[in-house]
């Protein structure tokens, strides 16, 4: 049996957050860290620092916003970019391939901006071509991971106050009916399954909120989700709060979960 320790985290800038990920990656040990807003054009993507601690790391962005990557022990296969339905391709949200023989497909979704915003209705739109592209290229009866900053809270227990936050870009019935469908495409929300129903569990929180760790103010936006065959190997997931207390953090933290692998 082999285990697959896969890793997710908004990094809100790679080279920004350089003296974060790279000590994390070494202390951790993660066979696929996911990452998301790296913030950088291609051509000044920090490459050098990766293979210096032994990972292959394959990228994309434009610089200054959005840009994703997948930092990996193994040299990954089939990697691709964006979604390929003839629409805006979004190469810097979305790249998949497969890592030590798992399939991976790391998303950065967009925020939405305003409920009235065209942002909006484009992230309700992205969500529905992300379904597409699964039901194109997958199959929920074999091994896939579907991670990555969804900026989605899913239920009330994702977020400090429910009530105040209700009506957010990431916390409303349209994003709720939209992750849903594509999680009832074949997708199980690994944290849950091993913390069902537990409370001030969060992955995001806000620059802008005084001492939000503290005070427990924070969202779930960020997932690892697998299909049924590979949930059933997930042996555990956990939220790994040390990064967000660090000099100059990113304002998410990582998500972790491994898997025993037949």
């Amino acid at each position: 049996m082999k285990t697959l320790k896969i890793a997710t985290f908004n990094v809100n800038s790679i080279r920004s957050r350089r003296h974060i990920v790279i000590p994390w990656i070494e202390k951790n040990r993660p066979d696929v860290l996911c990452m998301q807003e790296t913030k950088v054009a291609d051509r000044d993507f920090p490459v050098e620092a990766f293979l210096k601690i032994g990972y292959h790391v394959t990228y994309r962005g434009e610089g200054g916003r959005n840009g994703v990557a997948i930092a990996s022990t193994e040299k990954p296969q089939g990697v691709s970019f964006g979604l390929d339905d003839g629409g805006p391709p979004d190469e810097d949200r979305l790249i998949r391939g497969i890592f030590s023989g798992i399939p991976v497909v790391n998303t950065y979704v967009p925020q939405g901006q305003r409920p009235d915003s065209p942002m909006f209705a484009y992230k309700l739109e992205w969500l529905q071509r992300l379904r597409a592209l699964f039901d194109r290229h997958y199959s929920p009866q074999e091994p896939l991971i579907w991670c990555g900053d969804l900026n989605i809270a899913p239920d009330e227990i994702d977020v400090h106050n429910p009530k105040r936050l209700l009506g957010h870009v990431c916390f409303r019935p349209e994003v709720w009916e939209a992750f849903e469908r594509v999680k009832k495409w074949g997708f199980v929300d690994t944290f849950r399954k091993h913390h069902p129903g537990e409370p001030d569990q969060y992955t995001f929180y806000d620059y802008r909120v005084p001492k939000a760790i503290d005070r427990g103010l924070g969202w779930r936006v960020d997932h690892i989700l697998a299909t049924p065959p590979l949930a059933e190997q997930s042996t555990d997931c956990w939220i790994d709060l040390e990064p967000r207390l660090a000099t100059k953090p990113s304002d998410h933290t990582p998500l972790v979960a491994s898997f025993q692998l037949d």
